[in-house]
């Protein structure tokens, strides 16, 4: 790895860290040592992820009672916006892990007494922005290319879906623009909670260091994207149950991999 000299920065009188040059190998070294961290502590972990597929499938069927069911997707794909918040707690048991202390489930809202509690809060609310941002995209991309009626059941938007033409512009455009989102959101995201759990920054000085991580490391950073797409599509089948394994896996080596990227 090699360190990626950068002016020192003072923004709110926080001082920015300092961002690595990494390599794929360490993508899958973070991922591996995520891993081993839920295999150590499994029983925690599942606690904490099961709220993330819980809240999934209320989405889901909240959607779905209202008729909105243009927006199952959109809802399935875009909530991973918001991962980086649901692992928040886990990010603090591997923390605790690496400093060689007993962990305990309870530990992980040891996060609401942290000092960049107020930066992590702010963080997020740039996830959320981003994340009702790409539910309404995708619904006038749905009305633009499908049209304004709802479809009345699964079968009739998979035919219309799978099976038209504006089926087909719909899933093109709908993808690239899925993909512009979880570009921003990957570059917000990827090291600034982790970071603000350690030292306080400030909210925009951990985005501002989360981005110089991504454009110091953009082969590692699109791998790790891809990683983390799969992995939360995988988990999301069926009714996202998997989703109890892949969240704490992905956070824990979130963790391994914010160790890797900044000093």
């Amino acid at each position: 790895m090699v360190q990626v000299s950068t002016p020192t920065t003072h923004l709110h009188a926080h001082t920015e860290p300092t961002v690595r040059r990494i390599g794929t190998e360490d993508v899958w070294s973070s991922l591996s040592q995520g891993w081993r961290d839920f295999l150590e502590v499994p029983t925690q972990l599942f606690f904490l992820a099961i709220i993330y597929p819980v809240v999934g499938l209320a989405l889901g069927f909240t959607a779905a009672g209202e008729n909105l069911l243009s927006l199952i997707w959109p809802l399935t794909a875009g909530f991973a916006l918001l991962g980086p918040i649901a692992a928040l707690g886990i990010y603090e048991m591997s923390r605790r892990r690496e400093r060689g202390s007993t962990v305990h489930w309870t530990d992980a809202l040891a996060v609401f007494r942290s000092a960049g509690i107020g930066s992590i809060i702010g963080v997020g609310l740039v996830l959320l922005v981003l994340f009702l941002a790409w539910l309404a995209a995708a619904q006038w991309i749905f009305q633009t290319t499908i049209g304004p009626d709802q479809p009345a059941s699964f079968g009739e938007l998979w035919q219309r879906v799978f099976h038209t033409p504006e089926g087909t512009r719909l899933m093109l455009v709908g993808n690239l623009t899925g993909f512009a989102f979880a570009v921003v959101a990957l570059s917000v995201s990827v090291v600034s909670i982790p970071l603000l759990l350690e030292r306080d920054v400030g909210t925009v000085g951990a985005i501002r260091t989360s981005v110089r991580a991504v454009v110091a490391n953009p082969v590692p950073m699109a791998l790790w994207g891809l990683v983390v797409a799969a992995l939360l599509l995988l988990g999301s089948i069926p009714l996202f149950v998997g989703l109890a394994v892949v969240m704490p896996v992905l956070g824990h080596a979130t963790w391994h991999l914010y160790r890797k990227v900044v000093v």
